[in-house]
């Protein structure tokens, strides 16, 4: 595994240990959300992305399947009370993603995984994304960066 490819994995693991430190549930579905909204504003913020991974409309919302299969052996847990805390390393983050990271947080972190999934669903990368599909159709259809960056670009004005 790259570094690069290696980088959504610390994203994942730094907002696991953030909720653990704050005693916010951090379920693999929330998970999805945070690390879909960090790259959203990432490219909207920094115009740079924060990982390589695409990032795909799922029918529960924005989901990457990589991070999705890493934790889904603990199913709705709370990741933050499930996984090793030796295992969640975030080594190689810079300043400038940790703080972006935290803003992400401090701004999504006090919801569920259900209220980012509304969320998410009532914003149009994920429903552009979705277009032409039956509501619990499987997808592996990708969000854009383009329509992140066209759509929280403009909640910027």
């Amino acid at each position: 595994m790259t570094e690069e490819k290696s980088k959504v994995t610390k994203i994942a693991n730094f907002f696991i240990k953030l909720g653990r430190e704050q005693n916010r549930e951090v379920t693999n579905k929330k998970l999805q959300k945070l690390l879909y909204y960090a790259q959203a504003w990432s490219v909207t913020l920094r115009n740079k992305t924060l990982f390589v991974d695409d990032i795909e409309a799922w029918v529960h919302g924005p989901a990457l399947p990589k991070i999705y299969n890493l934790f889904s052996q603990y199913g709705r847990e709370d990741l933050g009370k499930v996984v090793l805390a030796s295992s969640l390393d975030i080594e190689g983050l810079s300043l400038e993603e940790i703080d972006l990271l935290k803003v992400v947080w401090n701004v999504y972190g006090k919801y569920t995984g259900n209220d980012l999934e509304v969320l998410s669903h009532s914003e149009l990368p994920w429903q552009q994304a979705r277009q032409g599909l039956e509501p619990y159709e499987s997808s592996k259809k990708v969000i854009t960066i383009k329509s992140m960056k066209d759509y929280y670009g403009k909640k910027t004005q």
